[in-house]
């Protein structure tokens, strides 16, 4: 789950990480409110969406006077937002943070996300921020400095030290640095947070480090013990495709391809797209149901597979497990009269029961084409999308 800048802030505020004052607003009018309320002379208006690069977008600007803030506000709101962070869609503004401005000596970048490698939570730190760090990383990886924290011990003050002399900064600002890790640590375990991302962390014109940017995502699997932060969820951020799978409990990821895949199991999944890969083809997205799928989720998954417009064949590949690969087979047979399938399927299905499901498909009468193994299934869906017939 992601959260939009005001939020992480309010949430960096309560664990006494220094951002500079704000307040969001959905109008033109609370836009003026709240610049009167925050107080000083000039301000930045900020569109809240979920994706970076939203300067070069045109969803920051920097204003001095009430009636800039108003009409700025109102054009951002009434505008949406597409960045090289948002996979191809434009998302809605519907609301903005009114900022203080701050002075800007310099910026940096400081984050914390899961080191799957390490099995620990690891900062990263650069002196080049306020840029995309994919960029510093993959020209100038010197540039970045990393601290892993012990899961037993936890962070520690040298880790710190670390992190702050190799960013350059002076020992008043590395004390200060500490304290900011040690809260964004404590923030980051307390919540099961997944990543947290200061954007730029600026040292401002009294030589004083403010996180000046914010971005928490939230591990979706901890949410239950987080209602407070499950309540933060804006579904308007979200692919639509994707939202409306994890209301079925239905594991989806949009990609760009035309060949869509339903598998049971996110290894099997993974294998799948590659093996698509492989034969030429290029996955439309990625589907887990789950180990233990019944017709109801196969209906449910077909429904979502033909919301998109680009998918042109369909694989389904099953592991009858757990789930019987008959029970499957009805699902599909039931699932591809009702939605009214158009689109070329191709179905491999494996396990228990799995002569029984092949049989049922095979006697369906319906446009069924049944694969051996998951090469041939690959070749037979590949070809399908391309309109020409397997070894043409």
């Amino acid at each position: 789950m992601n959260f939009h800048e005001y939020q992480a802030k309010e949430l960096f505020a309560e664990y006494g990480i220094p951002v500079p004052g704000g307040q969001v607003a959905r109008s033109g009018e609370e836009a003026v409110k709240a610049a009167r309320a925050v107080g000083g002379d000039s301000w930045v208006v900020k569109a809240q969406v979920h994706a970076g690069g939203r300067g070069k977008a045109g969803g920051v600007k920097l204003v001095s006077d009430l009636d800039t803030v108003r009409s700025e506000a109102e054009r951002m709101l009434a505008m949406s937002i597409s960045t090289y962070q948002t996979g191809g869609r434009a998302l809605p503004v519907e609301s903005v943070l009114i900022a203080e401005a701050t002075d800007i000596d310099s910026e940096l970048y400081l984050s914390a996300l899961v080191d799957r490698v390490n099995r620990c939570v690891t900062f990263m730190g650069s002196a080049a921020g306020g840029v995309d760090i994919e960029h510093v990383a993959a020209t100038e990886p010197e540039k970045i400095v990393t601290v892993k924290v012990s899961n037993t011990a936890g962070f520690q003050p040298y880790q710190a030290r670390k992190m702050g002399f190799g960013m350059g900064l002076t020992a008043i600002q590395v004390r200060q640095l500490g304290k900011i890790m040690d809260s964004l640590y404590r923030l980051f375990k307390e919540k099961d947070l997944s990543l947290v991302e200061v954007n730029p962390l600026i040292i401002d014109g009294k030589g004083d480090l403010i996180a000046l940017d914010a971005k928490i995502n939230a591990d979706d699997n901890a949410l239950f013990r987080h209602p407070e932060l499950a309540a933060l969820r804006d579904e308007s951020q979200e692919d639509p495709a994707e939202l409306e799978a994890s209301k079925h409990d239905l594991n989806y990821v949009t990609l760009d391809g035309n060949i869509a895949c339903m598998v049971n199991g996110a290894g099997l999944a993974m294998a799948t797209m590659d093996v698509i890969k492989l034969n030429g083809g290029e996955p439309a997205n990625f589907l887990d149901v789950g180990g233990s799928t019944d017709a109801a989720k196969v209906r449910e998954a077909f429904k979502l597979i033909l919301s998109s417009d680009r998918v042109e064949a369909i694989l389904v590949n099953i592991f009858g497990g757990i789930v019987r690969c008959d029970l499957i087979a009805e699902g599909i047979i039931t699932a591809v009269q009702e939605v009214g399938v158009k689109v070329p399927v191709v179905v491999r299905l494996e396990g228990t029961n799995v002569d029984q499901g092949r049989q049922m498909l095979a006697e369906s009468g319906l446009a069924l084409q049944s694969a051996s193994d998951l090469n041939d299934a690959a070749r037979k869906v590949v070809a399908a999308a391309n309109g020409t017939e397997v070894g043409q």
